[in-house]
């Protein structure tokens, strides 16, 4: 296996049958530093960096950059991570985020749609697969990061409903946690719950395939001692909504398209901003688990990037 791609999970360990938990990869304790961060966000469409219309390079790059400075423990990508499943469009991830792999920062990606165009479905899997070899063989995993966070990768390409595969392989991970789990951060691309849109982008509503999804979160967050996140994409704007004891943001700020929305009065994040290029960024320390929006402000050709923090919210956890 290439050095550099299996850096990307260096910290990433295979459970024995024997482990106390269900999920698929674990860093130790040992290995967790204090204060946890994490990084989620999606919908970058690494392509060349001639194509300007589909993707912002100039965005693209400033995101990664500044992720790198906040050394995260992980950064969970939730979907269209390339523009198109073409091999080209992992050589243009690999290059621009080489500075992940030099500073050791593990990649958790969540498959999106746009990893399944231009290509054959199973040309396309197994060139996600090669860009990250840890996973291959699997759509959806999960890792436990330390004993109190797991994050889960969902494929929303792929039945959400009950009865499913994938909703009962998600079942056995939620009642297999280990007792001392307070954190289920979900990664996915198509939104469960999303400002629903009525003139505009309606195409991009929450669909019964993830709804199905929110109907069982709603069941499981009421018998755990975890609280649940889902980060989202697909939608390219900054989301956060409340349902069931959930938190639901849709983070697809990565440098796609910029998508202009309307708001609904759910929504707990109301600024008028745009476009809302961000990533967001989340912190365990001791009983308060937070998230903040990275808003890019200001970027391009010859300019410095200017950041602001735009939305901060907290959960308060079980002791």
């Amino acid at each position: 296996m290439n050095t550099s791609l299996r850096m990307v999970f260096l910290l990433a360990v295979t459970l024995s049958g024997a482990a106390r938990s269900a999920a698929t990869f674990t860093v130790a304790d040992s290995m967790v530093t204090e204060p946890l961060v994490l990084i989620a966000y999606g919908d970058t469409r690494f392509t060349d960096a001639g194509e300007t219309a589909a993707s912002s390079p100039s965005a693209r790059r400033a995101l990664v950059a500044k992720i790198a400075a906040e050394r995260p423990a992980a950064i969970f990508i939730n979907g269209d991570l390339p523009y198109h499943g073409i091999a080209a469009d992992y050589a243009v991830y690999r290059a621009e985020t080489k500075i992940w792999r030099d500073k050791q920062i593990p990649v958790y990606p969540a498959l999106g749609n746009h990893e399944f165009s231009a290509c054959l479905a199973s040309i396309c899997l197994d060139r996600w697969w090669n860009a990250f070899p840890q996973v291959r063989g699997r759509r959806w995993y999960s890792v436990a990061l330390g004993q109190r966070v797991v994050g889960i990768a969902l494929d929303s390409d792929a039945p959400l409903l009950p009865g499913s595969e994938q909703q009962t392989w998600l079942q056995t991970q939620v009642t297999s946690l280990d007792p001392a789990v307070r954190v289920v951060l979900i990664v996915m691309h198509h939104p469960p719950v999303a400002d629903v849109q009525t003139v505009k982008l309606v195409d991009h509503n929450a669909r019964p395939n993830e709804q199905a999804l929110a109907d069982y979160l709603k069941v499981a967050a009421a018998h755990s001692a975890a609280r649940f996140i889902v980060s989202a994409g697909h939608i390219h704007n900054y989301e956060r909504l409340s349902q069931d004891g959930v938190t639901y943001l849709v983070s697809g700020g990565g440098g796609a398209t910029p998508y202009d929305i309307d708001r609904t009065s759910t929504d707990l994040y109301q600024s008028t901003d745009f476009p809302n290029y961000h990533y967001v960024r989340f912190e365990l320390r001791g009983q308060v688990f937070s998230g903040e929006m990275i808003r890019l402000e200001h970027h391009g050709a010859g300019k410095s990037a200017r950041w602001q923090t735009k939305d901060r919210f907290e959960i308060i956890l079980q002791p």
